[in-house]
């Protein structure tokens, strides 16, 4: 017998449809509930006050206890019940699942918002720009407002202007074209050149498992990635959680005593649930040699370990072997029963959640630094949070950058020695695990992110300057934030913070050190051509050429 399907109702003109995603972990989803439901609180005054009904298009969970959209499945059941031509606004305070709602409005008809409150408190920020870039790369239009509590002149003027045009137009003008004919010579000539041994060697980066929190914007199809000979090797995190059990204790043991021994601070304790344990740290230590000895019979040149579902429920976290991994300096590890060091000398390149933008990214970078005789050890971060700061010579606004664990101890002021070790949150982490936490150290930088839109890879490059504040403002910012993670303090030349948010393709953004502005400005124009030989077309953010 056929399925009687009812058409949902177009909602009045008055009234504007609210979606909300979370996570798939009920913990976190429990946890962030009370600072989602206070936003769409001030949220629905802000559009009461403009004449227009804020109406929820899925309820409240009694049962668990939050309001969120929770896997793909019930997001397209809540999509089924929405008017095609509705007027829809996604709002999120948290981290969220973007493939939980990314089928509904990838089909949707009506004009879409997406918004975040302007907080660091969870990761609602970098929520909304994974949507954002997921939306760009599936080619659907949207528009998208920040708010710290929707009363100001900027929300509230995009707000008005999207309920009367049904979009939202922000200040781009930072972003410019790439002109190679500006480039120095010699940039130009090295970037072109490594982009050329790259085509003829060709390179290969490990995925282990792909999709990692439903960052659609993290993946580049094979079609895409392959021209610019870049190519990926489909790896299992089960097997990761095999090659683990090969690897002896004692090789486990002495990863952890070369990071005391180099000064590392581990926060450790008894109980597991709550408590970072060495049992913890010597797991993901195993981790570390497993993937390096992984990464080696493959012949990988990156390698991104998803973690969050599946391995987060077998192993300690990933983040402290990552921050290793991405590190110059870092703990030797031997090919199994032999005394051949693997990947000696450098970083085994690391994209953090299987982000393979990032990964394409971090891969270039380290053969234009190494080229131009740099440290090559390179991270992404999360775009978290930001806010203007006076003092001590600053006079800017100044941006959070954060990474889910771990950053690598060359980008801190005193290394591993500046770096400690605590135990990742429960909520996110069950089975507990120590990140490699630490301070950015003063210095000049180059940012960037490679993405996908209109069906073709781009990358945003900029610079910036990390700052150094008073440690009572850094403590402070850590308690906004999550304070089991490095930070970064970034000025960012050129670009304000709405029009990086406008702008920003992604969640996630790379960073890499220069020991002046001078080599900064010179590896950039090095990593610009290298990028254009590649075929991927270059965005300059803030930069002006001049030559």
């Amino acid at each position: 017998m056929a399925v009687q399907r009812s058409e949902p109702v177009k909602p009045a003109a008055n009234e504007v449809l609210l979606i909300t995603s979370g996570d798939l972990r009920l913990a976190a989803n429990q946890e962030c509930w009370p600072a989602q439901r206070d936003m769409e609180e001030k949220l629905t005054a802000a559009f009461a006050q403009q004449g227009i009904k804020l109406v929820r298009a899925h309820a409240y969970n009694e049962a668990e206890k939050h309001g969120f959209i929770s896997s793909q499945r019930m997001g397209m059941d809540v999509f089924m019940h929405i008017h095609p031509e509705a007027r829809v606004v996604f709002a999120t305070a948290a981290w969220q699942y973007s493939h939980h709602v990314l089928p509904g409005l990838r089909s949707h008809q009506g004009p879409i918002l997406t918004v975040a409150n302007w907080s660091g408190q969870w990761p609602g920020l970098v929520g909304l720009l994974n949507l954002n870039g997921s939306l760009i790369k599936a080619g659907r239009k949207f528009s998208s407002i920040w708010s710290k509590d929707f009363t100001d002149d900027y929300f509230l003027s995009a707000l008005q202007e999207w309920l009367r045009d049904g979009s939202v137009s922000h200040d781009v003008s930072h972003v410019h074209p790439l002109d190679l004919d500006k480039l120095a010579a010699e940039s130009a000539e090295l970037g072109a050149s490594l982009a050329r041994d790259l085509r003829h060697r060709k390179a290969i980066i490990g995925i282990f498992d792909e999709g990692c929190m439903g960052m659609y914007n993290a993946i580049i199809d094979d079609e895409l990635l392959n021209p610019a000979g870049i190519y990926k090797e489909r790896l299992s995190q089960s097997a990761l959680v095999a090659k683990m059990r090969t690897v002896g204790q004692a090789e486990a043991e002495a990863v952890y005593q070369w990071l005391v021994a180099k000064g590392v601070k581990f926060d450790l304790g008894k109980d597991p649930a709550t408590e970072l344990t060495l049992e913890q740290v010597t797991e993901q230590c195993k981790m570390y040699i497993a993937a390096v000895r992984i990464a080696k019979e493959f012949g990988c040149d990156a390698i991104g370990i998803q973690y969050q579902q599946g391995l987060k429920d077998m192993t300690a976290a990933s983040d402290l072997a990552e921050g290793m991994l991405n590190n110059a300096d870092r703990p030797p590890v031997f090919a199994e029963g032999t005394n051949e060091e693997l990947y000696a000398g450098g970083p085994l390149v690391h994209f953090n959640e299987v982000d393979e933008c990032a990964g394409v990214d971090a891969l270039i970078t380290n053969r234009c630094w190494s080229a131009l005789g740099l440290d090559p050890s390179t991270t992404l971060h999360d775009v978290r949070w930001g806010e203007h700061y006076k003092g001590q010579g600053i006079d800017a606004f100044v941006w959070l950058l954060q990474i889910s664990g771990a950053a690598p101890a060359n980008h801190f002021a005193d290394g591993y020695a500046g770096a400690s070790s605590e135990r990742q949150p429960a909520m996110y982490f069950p089975l507990g695990g120590g990140s490699l936490k630490g301070i950015g150290k003063p210095g000049e930088m180059a940012w960037s992110r490679v993405f996908v839109e209109g069906g073709a890879l781009h990358a945003d490059l900029g610079r910036g300057t990390i700052v150094s504040l008073p440690l009572e403002e850094t403590e402070r910012r850590w308690r906004e934030t999550t304070p089991q993670w490095p930070i970064v303090h970034a000025v960012l030349h050129g670009v304000s913070q709405n029009q990086l948010m406008a702008r920003h393709r992604a969640n996630h953004v790379n960073v890499a050190y220069a020991p002046s502005a001078e080599m900064a400005d010179k590896a950039l124009a090095t990593k610009a051509a290298m990028l254009a030989e590649l075929g991927i077309t270059v965005h300059l953010c803030g930069i002006t050429q001049n030559g």
